[in-house]
Order: structure tokens, then sequence, then C-alpha cells
């Protein structure tokens, strides 16, 4: 009965915490069938510094957004502390984010991080916004703060 009891407590404070820790990412995440990143690790752009593809093996739910990683142990690091590790603007190209405010799907290959966060950008053989959004960083990044903020309240 103990074991029980503590099982769904537990259950309870996991549902909790989901519904708890809206950020509006089901809804504004930039997701293929669910899937976050087209798959792409997100502890990796930390750790390896580079996108590393993710694998279906080591899958895990954040916000209603399924992330793979090419480890257990990027897998448990991201459990253990999601936001930490979720690209910003849900996942939808940064430099757009701030130019125009607009969801723009990115190349998962193109990405910066910045003070501790993920950023991804759109990238063809013609027009690579990481580029861009260096040229002008500062006031790109408050602007698609404000952007982000107006999308997720809509």
């Amino acid at each position: 009965m103990k074991y029980l009891l503590t099982t769904i407590v537990l259950l309870l404070s996991f549902i909790h915490v989901g519904y708890s820790q809206s950020t509006g990412q089901p809804r504004h995440a930039n997701l293929e069938k669910g899937l976050a990143i087209q798959g792409y690790d997100p502890v990796a752009y930390f750790t390896q510094k580079k996108a590393v593809k993710g694998l279906a093996q080591y899958a895990a739910k954040s916000n209603g957004a399924l992330y793979y990683f090419s480890s257990q142990s990027n897998r448990d690091a991201f459990v253990k502390n999601p936001v930490a590790y979720e690209p910003q603007y849900g996942g939808w190209c940064a430099y757009a984010m701030g130019a125009t405010g607009e969801k723009v799907e990115i190349d998962p290959e193109t990405f910066k991080v910045l003070n501790g966060k993920l950023y991804l950008f759109y990238h063809s053989w013609t027009n690579n916004t990481l580029t861009k959004w260096n040229e002008d960083e500062v006031n790109l990044k408050a602007a698609a703060d404000k952007n982000w903020v107006k999308t997720i309240g809509q």
C-alpha cells in the first residue's frame, strides 16, 4: 500500500510539473511530428560544441516536445534540467524572430550558444542568418525576446 501511494504521489508531481512549466512549447515549438530540432541532440551543442544527430533509443519529452539524444548521459542531463538545453524561441530561427517576429525553419547545424542558451538559425546556400545575427546581435536578441513573448501570448 505504501509503495502504491508513493507511486501515485510521484506521478501526480510529474503531471503537475508538466503543466506548471508551460512555455507555450507544444503550440509554438518548431516540431516535426512532435520531434524537436529535427532529431538533433540539444545537449551536444553545449558539451561537444557541434550539432550531433540523436537516436530514438535515447529519447525524452519536455513540454510536449520529443527530443533525441546521442547518448544516455546526454539524455540524463537533459531530463535533470531541460530548460538549460531547450533551444530559444521554441527552436525557430533566432534571426527571423528578431528581424520580423516570424517563425522560420532552421538548419540544426547552424547554431550559437550564447550566455548558456541555444540559438538556432536558418541557413541555405545563399542565406546564412547566423552571419546576419552576429552583425547586430544585441539589437536582434532584444527584439527576438520581445517578439517571442508576443508570439507565445497569442
